[in-house]
C-alpha cells in the first residue's frame, strides 16, 4: 500500500460498510460504527469500527482506497489472520506456520511462501525424515507418515512455491499472490492435521466408547 496525503483530510458523517473476519474473535462481521466520523481524503477513507459480536467488541482501524467514486477495502489493523487448530503441533513447526499466517495477513506473500516451505522443513525434521535436500526429505516423509497421496503431492508444490519466492532463477509459478498463498495455507493446514491431529482426535473419540 502506498502512502497517502492527509493534509486536506476532512471528517465525514457517512460510514462505509466494512466487512471482514474479526481479527480478535475470527467471526465474519460487518463492523459497527463507534460514533466517530470517518476521515476522507481525495484517495482514501479511514476510520474505526467495532466488532458486533457481543462477546468480543474489539476495535479495528481500517483504510479504504477510493477508485471511481467507490471505496474498496484495503487494510484492517490488527490484521485478520487465517484461523487454524494449534493442538498437537510441535512448537518448532507451529512457529514457522504461524509466521506464514502473519505474513499472509499483511499481504507479504513472498515471505509467506518461504515460511510455508520452512514449515515443511520443520515437519521433516520433527518426523526424522532424511535426505540431502527437501525434495528427498519429503519423499522419505511419505514413507514415514500415512496421508492421502494428494497431500504428499501438495508438499512438493509448496516446496516449489517456496523456491520461487526465495530464488530469482526459479519460476515454476507465474505469480506468488494472495490466491496462491491462501490455497497453500489450506493445504498446509490439512498436512498438519494428518501428521499431528487425526490420531489424537481418533483417540478422543474411542475414549468415549462404553466399556463392558
Amino acid at each position: 500500500m502506498s502512502y497517502f496525503n492527509i493534509a486536506n483530510a476532512v471528517p465525514s458523517p457517512t460510514h462505509v460498510k466494512i466487512q471482514s473476519d474479526c481479527p480478535n474473535c475470527s467471526k465474519a462481521s460487518s463492523f459497527d460504527p463507534v460514533g466517530i466520523n470517518d476521515i476522507v481524503t481525495a484517495t482514501h477513507n479511514f476510520g474505526i469500527r467495532r466488532c458486533p459480536n457481543p462477546n468480543c467488541k474489539a476495535a479495528v482501524f481500517f483504510i479504504n482506497g477510493k477508485t471511481t467514486g467507490n471505496f474498496n477495502f484495503l487494510l484492517l489493523y490488527p490484521s485478520t489472520k487465517i484461523a487454524f487448530s494449534k493442538e498437537g503441533i510441535p512448537e518448532s513447526v507451529l512457529k514457522s506456520f504461524e509466521e506464514a499466517i502473519v505474513c499472509h495477513s499483511v499481504q507479504c506473500y513472498m515471505a509467506s511462501a518461504i515460511m510455508l516451505r520452512k514449515t515443511l522443513e520443520e515437519i521433516c525434521h520433527d518426523q526424522n525424515a532424511t535426505g540431502s535436500n527437501l525434495f528427498k526429505r519429503l519423499e522419505n516423509l511419505s514413507s514415514i507418515i500415512v496421508v492421502p497421496k494428494e497431500l504428499i503431492e501438495a508438499t512438493h508444490e509448496l516446496r516449489l512455491l517456496g523456491n520461487d519466492a526465495a530464488h530469482l532463477d526459479n519460476q515454476t509459478y507465474a505469480e506468488i499472490g494472495q490466491e496462491e498463498i491462501e490455497i497453500s495455507i489450506e493445504f498446509t493446514k490439512e498436512i498438519l492435521k494428518a501428521v499431528y491431529q487425526y490420531q489424537d482426535l481418533l483417540g478422543r473419540l474411542r475414549a468415549m466408547k462404553k466399556t463392558d
